[in-house]
């Protein structure tokens, strides 16, 4: 494997400009991430706060006894426990076999970034992968993609669920998932690394129930030795921990939502569009109910002074929301809003990693952090990786493509070019012409036969079309033909379309990991993750 760094723009405008840290997006953080001593400056932050260290680490160490034991775990767990430790954050759903590429790709950032700082200030820095297991939008990630021909096929893993259940506590079905992996395996076609694969995929769902714990299990084992911390926010132990940070969420209710209207406000006014979508009412928590076994987003009315749900369903005071935090904070979770607060105060978060899409909500958050007296981590842009396989890249270069443009836009518009020249202009003008004096006859037919035989007129209209229909179909044969005997440059086309462009979005929100897992090993993840990568906004080029 080989690296290289390519300038593209970001999936979002506001995202472009952080990457370039102007002037317009930089006043909507507390830190510019790539300014030399920022992470210095972090520490002296937090280390004016106080986490619960110990309680953390040995909730850590209980849920993630579960995958088994490692030595680098336990180096993560005790780093954490220490009073000058800090750590790196990202999350993301838990998505079926690991869900879309990018979810590697952060844990990548995540284990790079912590390793790069340890190194660079000397003290403990632990890589921690959040799992948005409270999350209830199942649709996400039951599904990842496939190539089939030439295009990406969806493969839906088929477990229904009812209600808006949290991920974490959806059961796996393991025999309905053992079929559905076997046929997926089969359609990818079986290589010397499949019974490895197949393997490790049956071990992690012969050991766990759980939607969340199975993605989990699997992160784990390919990054085994990195030293990786996973939890899940969705876990009723972790709520545990949170308990009074819910009773500070209720309390500053108002504040909070005052506090990001203030900035979205803020946002608009330098052109930009707001990612959040707010009320001045929102709660920013959610609710499970058991009876609807639903996770319900929260509101206040503030008439009746109470908090309420989905049309009234669920009412409470304020002090049976507090008693709810209290003694069963299970029972609430975080929104996008409150998450991030969540995990700065049980965390020393040096920095965190961060999508297109996070970044430019975190943007939003930054008087809400004011408003209980902290600063907002540096938000680091997740490393953005294109794997280029070495036929894709052949391809590439017998075609004379841009890698940067064919990345960023298809092969669309150069096959076209492409087929442009193989384009027979007179052969094209006598078609022209052929329709245009079948249609002039017709008009002088349709003409004589008006007056004469008008009942026929429906009939020859009809006879018309038909003809024109077989000039069309005759048309269309002729480039069939030429398509056919360029086929073997419009299949690179393709191809190179296929693994870089695919469905017409960035490859690693389309493509899942185990397509490379089964083509070239179940290390490939950690050979990925030894390279050498900067933290610079660069896309991240990566040759096979």
């Amino acid at each position: 494997m080989e690296i290289s760094n390519l300038s593209l723009p970001a999936a979002n405008r506001f995202a472009s400009e952080y990457l370039e840290q102007s002037e317009a997006v930089t006043p909507f953080f507390h830190y510019t991430y790539n300014k030399p001593g920022v992470y210095r400056d972090r520490l002296e932050e937090l280390a004016l706060r106080d986490y619960p260290r110990e309680r953390l680490a040995a909730h850590i160490e209980a849920y993630m006894s579960r995958f088994g034991d490692s030595g680098e775990i336990r180096k993560s767990i005790e780093k954490l426990k220490r009073p000058d430790s800090a750590v790196v954050i990202g999350g993301q759903q838990a998505g079926i076999l690991t869900g879309p590429l990018y979810t590697i790709h952060k844990a990548i950032s995540i284990i790079r970034l912590a390793k790069l700082e340890q190194e660079r200030l000397g003290v403990p820095v632990v890589p921690v992968f959040w799992i948005a297991g409270e999350d209830h939008d199942y649709d996400e990630v039951n599904h990842l993609f496939v190539p089939a021909g030439t295009s990406a096929e969806k493969w839906i893993f088929p477990q229904k669920t009812s209600g808006k259940k949290m991920v974490s506590e959806i059961e796996i079905d393991r025999e309905a998932c053992g079929a559905w992996v076997s046929k997926l395996i089969a359609h990818l076609g079986e290589t010397d690394h499949t019974k490895e694969l197949v393997k490790a995929i049956e071990h992690s769902l012969e050991a766990h129930s759980s939607f969340t714990d199975f993605f989990a299990a699997l992160i784990l084992h390919l990054f085994k030795d990195s030293g990786l911390l996973i939890v899940d926010s969705g876990n009723k132990e972790l709520r545990q921990l949170e308990s009074g940070k819910f009773e500070a969420i209720i309390n500053s209710h108002a504040e909070i939502s005052e506090s990001l209207l203030s900035q979205q406000e803020e946002i608009r006014k330098q052109g930009f569009t707001n990612t959040i979508e707010a009320s001045k009412n929102s709660a920013n928590l959610f609710y499970y109910d058991r009876r609807l076994e639903e996770r319900i987003l929260l509101e206040f009315d503030p008439l009746e002074e109470r908090f309420t749900g989905k049309g009234g369903s669920i009412v409470f005071t304020k002090e049976e929301l507090l008693q709810i935090a209290r003694e069963e904070p299970f029972r609430l979770s975080n929104n996008v809003v409150t998450r991030p607060l969540m995990q700065e105060w049980l965390f020393p978060v040096l920095a965190f990693i961060g999508g297109p899409g996070e970044i430019a909500y975190w943007a939003e958050l930054k008087l809400v952090f004011e408003h209980f007296g902290m600063k907002m981590p540096p938000i680091v842009p997740r490393l953005n990786i294109t794997i280029l396989e070495r036929p894709v890249e052949d391809d590439i270069q017998e075609l004379e493509l841009d890698i940067t443009g064919a990345i960023i836009q298809g092969t669309a518009s150069e096959e076209e070019k492409f087929l442009s020249s193989l384009r027979d202009e007179e052969l094209e003008e006598a078609f022209a012409r052929a329709k245009a004096e079948i249609i002039r006859q017709y008009e002088g037919l349709v003409g004589k036969a008006a007056g004469s035989a008008p009942a026929l007129l429906p009939l020859m209209k009809k006879n018309e079309a038909i003809v024109l229909a077989q000039v069309a179909f005759l048309e269309r044969k002729l480039e069939e033909a030429i398509r056919l005997k360029h086929k073997a440059v419009l299949d690179k086309f393709a191809r190179v379309n296929l693994a870089l462009r695919p469905e017409s979005s960035p490859q690693e929100r389309v493509w899942n990991i185990i397509y490379y897992l089964n083509k070239y090993g179940l290390d490939f993840v950690e050979r990925l993750s030894d390279l050498e990568y900067e933290f610079d906004g660069k896309h991240k080029l990566v040759r096979i």
